[in-house]
């Protein structure tokens, strides 16, 4: 019994090709060393003494920094190729990683996060293109799976080894780790992996262009965009106002912090590949699936409104973690679906603009919020916007059923 659950647990990891096995290797030993992005928040706040509406504003350099990576990056895979777009993102920004850590002044910083992010998020929508070309079509899916699973996995080694960091020699250390394992990481991609040239079909396109209408015509693809704006604004909580109120409300310290967050990694890494699998299998509904993965974010949510209990915060992070393994991988998919041969690049930098927009949105509401009305107000408003959230991708599904019956 052990053993035929074993092989099957195994199989769910076999049919990829070299170049994914290698781009999900040097994904891991970039997320291992990303250690700024979960305290960065802390380090405005305790180490540099910003006040929460300032944080909120470095928060917002950095959302559209994000956003203006990620819209140059999709344009530029389709125009010179994913593959030179990732080695100068993860190579630059690392360098200006290690740069940052010298910059103290609040226009310093805002400039800063938005260069560095304007760089470092152009490797977003080349990474999912790169996907599309070394993947097989049938296992797209498992792949950028595999491929999150060794974020996930950095994850959970990068939080608690960023706190022990913190605590030992400061917060100064996080960006020398993180600076250093960005360039480690596209070196390693750039000897071991050679460059494909996306397959163009210049009569394929063409007629791609004729019979498939713009992408700001494409409105399933627009309803869901919202939707996964909405999954973004909730889980970037995580990084942003949630590490606050574990030490104001129940006097965490880093480490402890990062601990949960290391949790959250290693539930995704055992289980998020074997859901993908089973869901795939039994060809549930993609956009059901994201559905359900927003409304458990909006339960995991609402739970932050217990406060006399700490244990909540295991309870709240194991509803998130359940949330992004339904909503994340197949997000990723259904955009990626929606988009006409030779256009990837175009679609994914639009989908990945939301999720920086998000993290704008994501901080500044919700420092606005805690410092005006307190941190239960922000709970409640986030697990509200989850409800609605949930509303749009069932919206979402009901315009692409309408789609199909006309094809």
């Amino acid at each position: 019994m052990f053993k035929n659950a074993f092989r099957q647990y195994i199989n769910n990891y076999k049919g990829f090709s070299r170049e994914i096995w290698i781009l999900t290797f040097i994904t891991f030993i970039n997320r291992a060393g990303t250690m700024v992005l979960p305290f960065l928040s802390k380090y405005l706040k305790e180490d540099l003494h910003y006040s929460y509406s300032q944080v909120g504003w470095i928060m917002v350099c950095f959302g559209l920094g994000s956003m203006v990576g990620s819209w140059l990056g999709g344009k530029l895979s389709d125009n010179i190729g994913f593959y030179r777009i990732m080695i100068f993102s993860l190579f630059t920004s690392g360098i200006l990683l290690l740069l940052i850590q010298f910059v103290n002044s609040f226009a310093g910083l805002c400039f800063s996060m938005f260069v560095l992010m304007s760089i470092a998020d152009m490797f977003r929508p080349a990474m999912f293109v790169s996907i599309g070309a070394y993947a097989k079509p049938e296992n797209r899916t498992r792949a950028l799976t595999l491929v999150r699973l060794a974020v996930n996995l950095g994850f959970a080694s990068g939080p608690a080894l960023g706190g022990l960091l913190i605590m030992s020699i400061g917060y100064k250390g996080l960006f020398w780790v993180d600076g250093a394992t960005c360039i480690i990481a596209i070196l390693i991609f750039k000897f071991k992996v050679k460059e494909r040239k996306a397959e163009r079909n210049k009569v394929a396109l063409a007629e791609n262009e004729a019979t498939r209408e713009s992408v700001f015509k494409d409105h399933p693809f627009w309803i869901f965009l919202t939707a996964c704006l909405i999954t973004g604004i909730l889980f970037f909580q995580l990084f942003t106002t949630i590490p606050l109120y574990h030490k104001e409300q129940f006097n965490l310290n880093e480490f402890q912090t990062g601990l949960l967050l290391t949790m959250n990694g290693i539930m995704i890494f055992f289980l998020e590949m074997p859901i993908v699998s089973f869901i795939e299998r039994k060809k549930i509904n993609k956009v059901k699936v994201v559905g359900t993965g927003c409304f458990l974010m909006a339960i995991s949510l609402y739970l932050m409104l217990i406060t006399s209990w700490v244990n909540i915060l295991i309870v709240m992070m194991v509803f998130m973690t359940f949330a992004e393994m339904f909503t994340f991988p197949f997000s990723n998919s259904f955009a990626l679906s929606r988009a006409p041969k030779g256009h990837e690049g175009r679609y994914m930098a639009i989908f990945t603009m939301s999720f920086s927009l998000a993290h704008i949105l994501s901080a500044k509401t919700g420092m606005s919020l805690i410092e005006n009305f307190g941190y239960q107000t922000n709970w409640f408003f986030m697990g509200t916007l989850g409800v609605v959230g949930t509303l749009l991708c069932f919206w979402t599904n009901r315009l692409v059923k309408l789609e199909q019956k006309k094809l």
